[in-house]
């Protein structure tokens, strides 16, 4: 079961133990991709477990990770097909691999950027119209972080996080949410705010209605950043896994509510919406 206590604890992990997934985690881990083939929004997407065995060792490196990523042999590939809100319904699944993945006490690390997706690409057998926007390495951490770890943990600032008032606000863009007004969501929100994001940039915002609980959730893009992969937007994807974490946690105290496109959303000063949370789901 995924849950906002596994939100909380789950960290990158770059440094891994040489070997494969215990038979169990294997299957479970399988199991659970098999059920997580659509987002949101509505795109079919479909993951693979690629297990590099002792004679692909050096195909690690075309795998394309670059360095980043030390004694990984096991990876979570995903291929989606290219089109609207499909970067959003990617990172909200591949996050809820990733939060399957912890909650099994295995490592995972998302890897947008930093890897071949040519190679990726051979062995899923990605189609003409699919993209991999990202993909993770997934294994058992080793206890001795790297060098390299170490350093690309700072370089990030893995452990900094924006306030909770530079991302959330109440009515308009203007006027922080208070944690009390947020009431029973706060945790929900808590947990969009402590979620992993590109370069740790955090683009999301999220504007409470002052009349019901209805959130709306906005991305502040950085500019230039979507010419790095013109076919992946990994800011639409920092958005697909903020949805993820709110719905978990959510869920999880027991707020019945959903997804939906509000053609009434309030427009925001140097935001753009991409989509509401709401408990009064209207049909589409």
């Amino acid at each position: 079961m995924l849950t906002s206590d596994t939100i909380e604890k789950r960290v990158s992990c770059r440094t891994y133990k040489s070997c494969p997934l215990k038979d169990d985690d294997d299957k479970r881990l399988r199991d659970f991709l098999l059920t997580n083939v659509r987002g949101p929004f509505g795109n079919s997407l479909r993951f693979q477990v690629v297990d590099l065995t002792a004679m692909e060792r050096d195909e690690i490196k075309t795998l394309g990770t670059y360095g980043f990523i030390k004694g990984a042999r096991v990876f979570i590939v995903g291929a989606v097909a290219k089109g609207k809100w499909a970067m959003e319904d990617y990172g909200y699944c591949m996050e809820k691999n990733i939060l399957a993945a912890a909650h099994l006490g295995l490592g995972t690390c998302w890897l947008g950027g930093t890897f071949n997706r040519s190679a990726s690409a051979s062995r899923i057998n990605k189609r003409d119209d699919e993209v991999i926007p990202a993909i993770t390495p997934v294994g058992y951490p080793n206890d001795r972080k790297s060098i390299l770890d170490r350093a690309i943990r700072f370089i990030a600032k893995s452990h900094s996080r924006k306030a909770w008032e530079e991302l959330f606000f109440h009515g308009d863009d203007r006027s922080p949410l208070a944690r009390n007004v947020a009431g029973p969501y706060a945790p929900a929100l808590e947990c969009v705010r402590i979620g992993p994001s590109a370069s740790n940039r955090q683009p999301w915002r999220v504007v409470k209605d002052k009349g019901e609980n209805l959130f709306h959730f906005y991305v502040r893009r950085t500019p230039g950043y979507g010419k790095i992969f013109p076919d992946v937007s990994l800011q639409d994807i920092d958005m697909g896994i903020a949805m993820c974490h709110f719905e978990v946690a959510a869920q999880e105290i027991g707020r019945k509510g959903g997804w939906q496109r509000m053609p009434d959303a309030p427009p925001q000063r140097g935001l753009e919406y991409i989509v509401s949370w709401t408990e009064r789901l209207s049909p589409e």
